[in-house]
């Protein structure tokens, strides 16, 4: 069998979901900027495109692999444009004629060949690669892939209801957390809004919101709080202080990805437990992270870090180390496959983004959603990735150059 094409496939339909779908947006590292922090969630929310009458318009970036035998493997959508762009001219003209079947040549061939691109936009391509290259593997040889790395370890997985799109106003937070409580989330994450330039009354914000979730949730929920490399380690110690009595299971990120030294201060430093690694990128990533001791639960993921072949090996540095992977949740079909073939101590809990996963499995025909808060085993060969043609308006092949 041989690759013969990778096509970029680009789709559109419309979304019925009821009311405003980014209620509001989570604090980025370039509100230290005055112009930038009073922007609201205009600033992220480029897509879905609201189209009036609860309707929005879905755009998705989807790659084909494509072979001689009639079997294509597929990963997506996209989370960025530029993971398109590295495919088409980078990465188009190392697979073709080569055998799909080979994951671990073709992904390290793919490191290889771009020296100056061993993080970033370019690790984000090779990741879509790997798992369509997955997605065909499964398929090829009619198993789920997560048989084909091992088989399933556990039974079911808890996971945790991921807030981002939605409102901090009380009585939102309240109805949303109440809602996650019904569903069986054993946890909740909601994402700040202020950090250190906001002053005493960005800190009261805070407090209110770990506030009000912890009045809906109860004792027993987990609240996590990201804050998405927007704080520094003195607000980070300040917050801990403040927040103690409503006990935050852990802040992520709380500093920019590339303050290592910073992480490990906090981890030693912080009685909240310090989470990251959403924006690091391979085992060698990993590694640098976890030899100063950076952070409490690792959290890389298979869209961005490598794919699912080095999100495996990352596993693999989680158990040396003796920390937990929780992966960061964009692709629900690649982490379930990984996840299920890791015991309970590597991995203990996924994250599901609620909303954004509307948007993410949009085009798919067969959805992996949790269950009374669980998910369990798949079981559709590949990755179950199959695409729902009712609900592509339309869609065009795209090319650069």
């Amino acid at each position: 069998m041989k690759i013969t094409k990778l096509r970029i496939r680009q789709l559109e339909g419309v979304m019925d979901y009821p009311g405003v779908f980014w209620e509001e947006r989570l604090r980025m590292p370039v509100d230290i900027y005055p112009k930038y922090r009073a922007m609201g969630p205009e600033l992220l929310a480029k897509h879905p495109i609201p189209m009036g009458e609860g309707k929005y318009k879905i755009i998705g970036q989807f790659l084909q692999v494509e072979t001689d035998e009639d079997l294509s493997g597929l990963s997506g959508p996209m989370f960025y444009p530029s993971t398109a762009f590295y495919i088409d001219t980078a990465i188009r003209q190392r697979l073709i004629n080569e055998d799909p079947l080979k994951t671990e040549l073709l992904w390290d061939i793919l490191y290889r060949s771009n020296l100056n691109a061993r993080a970033g936009d370019y690790t984000a391509a090779v990741s879509m690669v790997d798992i369509a290259l997955w997605d065909l593997k499964g398929k090829s040889l009619g198993q789920p892939v997560c048989n084909l790395l091992g088989g399933p370890v556990q039974d079911r997985i808890p996971c945790y209801a991921s807030a981002l799109c939605c409102s901090i106003e009380p009585e939102k937070v309240a109805a949303r957390v109440k809602q996650f409580l019904k569903e069986g989330y054993p946890g909740v994450k909601f994402f700040v809004r202020d950090g250190p330039q906001d002053g005493q009354a960005g800190i009261k914000r805070n407090l209110d919101l770990i506030r009000n979730i912890r009045k809906a949730g109860g004792p027993g929920l987990k609240i996590m709080l990201d804050a998405w490399c927007s704080w520094d380690i003195p607000y980070t110690m300040k917050m801990a202080e403040l927040m103690a009595e409503y006990g935050p299971e852990w802040f992520e990120e709380p500093v920019m990805p590339d303050l290592r030294e910073s992480l490990a201060c906090l981890r030693n430093r912080c009685p909240v437990r310090i989470a990251g690694g959403e924006h690091d990128f391979t085992r060698w990533g990993a590694k640098a992270l976890m030899d100063i001791g950076a952070l409490d639960i690792y959290q890389f993921d298979a869209v961005w870090a490598g794919g699912i072949s080095e999100l495996v090996k990352i596993a693999t540095l989680c158990s040396l180390y003796d920390v937990p992977l929780i992966p960061h949740g964009v692709s629900m079909q690649a982490t379930a496959h990984m996840a299920f073939a890791q015991n309970a101590a590597v991995v203990p809990m996924l994250e599901y983004l609620v909303l954004e996963q509307e948007r993410f499995q949009f085009f798919l025909k067969e959805k992996i959603k949790p269950v009374d808060g669980y998910l369990y085993p798949p079981t559709s060969p590949g990755l179950g990735m199959e695409l729902d043609e009712s609900k592509i308006d339309s869609e065009r092949d795209v090319k650069f150059g």
